[in-house]
């Protein structure tokens, strides 16, 4: 078996001691005599490696007792519908912070049941930078604040919390979950897929302060209630129980790793070494994104003829460096380098990068 560099941008890479522990256990597991996928998600085993995860998730990120973890079926998208649903009543004015694709996706996914305004954006520049917190035009007594940390189309990321006084800020955090330390208590909602930083497709999670679960006046169906999710400790039905056990894993792995703080200083070499390769190339390799805002996940960039992507891509793969086509809405290259890419897999790409560009220059 040779296993290649992946830098998909989702699903994404797994770290391989996870994979190798998920092969170990596949046909039994924790001496159930039964794979993980085919145990009761009502029996202790699950109910044990469920607690489990919520236990490492709260000490990695120092989640306070005053917020809900919530383990649930679906994606981002499906969360960024359901959130307003449960955070504001019909009448309220929910405010928007736009510097990509998945900004606006919330955006069109919460108009439907309440108000929006968009309260600052940065498409007229092409998504290619972070709005000046000065020019935000924020709603006095919204009911929170949405905006999305990393932008995995456009390669844009926040590299500070902005400040919004006392409105709940909500964020969109699949791309960047657990890339580095965060203060958990800025925030009302964190929310995010776990197929980029965090384990399989399928689960996602939600990260709540409690005292705004409950206030939105609604008739929600039960299984729409977040409130209702959070006191059956998200098994009011059958959750997913593979993605979570392998979550589990997962924040396992990133324990023994040293924690946010250690995977945060190897992200940033990660991205360092990506864009001082982009930037020393003498103009080959192009990203157009504000140095201030560059992604330390998700790092788009250009070659001199978009008739060289298609050998590029394939001579990349040959050399063993998967997932690097751009999304289609831009264009060119994209380099995904979550958390379970390894310095090594950068280094190789950088590597690969100079060569193509000696020969193709």
């Amino acid at each position: 078996m040779s296993r290649a560099f992946n830098f998909s941008a989702g699903p994404a890479a797994l770290p391989e001691p996870v994979l190798r522990q998920i092969q170990d256990e596949m046909l039994e597991w924790q001496g159930e005599r039964a794979s993980v996928m085919e145990v009761s998600h009502r029996g202790q085993a699950f109910i044990d490696c469920a607690a489990a995860a919520e236990r490492d998730l709260r000490e990695l990120m120092g989640i306070p007792a005053d917020y809900a973890v919530l383990f649930l079926q679906g994606g981002a998208t499906t969360l960024s519908a359901l959130l307003p649903l449960n955070l504001a009543g019909p009448d309220q004015t929910a405010d928007f912070v736009l510097t990509g694709h998945w900004g606006e996706k919330a955006l069109e996914n919460t108009r439907p049941s309440m108000k929006t305004h968009v309260a600052a954006s940065a498409k007229a520049g092409g998504y290619t930078g972070i709005p000046g917190r000065a020019d935000w035009q924020l709603t006095p007594g919204a009911a929170f604040v949405h905006y999305t940390p990393n932008e995995t189309i456009h390669g844009v990321e926040f590299h500070d919390i902005p400040d919004v006084g006392d409105v709940p800020l909500v964020a969109d955090v699949s791309s960047n979950f657990l890339s580095k330390p965060v203060d958990v208590t800025r925030f009302g909602v964190l929310y995010g897929g776990a197929q980029k930083n965090l384990g399989p497709a399928g689960l996602t999670l939600v990260i709540v302060r409690k005292d705004l679960l409950g206030r939105h006046g609604r008739d929600l169906p039960p299984i729409f209630d977040l409130q209702n999710q959070a006191k059956n400790d998200s098994m009011f039905n059958t959750p997913p129980t593979f993605a979570w056990y392998v979550l589990g894993l997962v924040l396992q792995w990133v324990k023994r790793e040293g924690g946010a703080t250690a995977i945060g200083e190897r992200n940033a070499r990660k991205a360092a070494a990506l864009y001082a390769a982009i930037d020393g190339s003498g103009g080959y390799y192009r990203n157009t994104v504000d140095v201030a805002a560059r992604s330390w996940m998700n790092v788009p960039f250009f070659l001199p003829d978009a008739a060289l992507d298609k050998p590029f891509l394939k001579e990349a793969e040959a050399a063993g460096l998967l997932g690097l086509k751009g999304h289609r809405a831009v264009g060119g290259m994209r380099a995904s380098i979550y958390n379970a890419m390894p310095e090594a897999g950068v280094q190789a790409l950088v590597d690969f990068m100079a060569d193509f560009a000696r020969r193709n220059g």
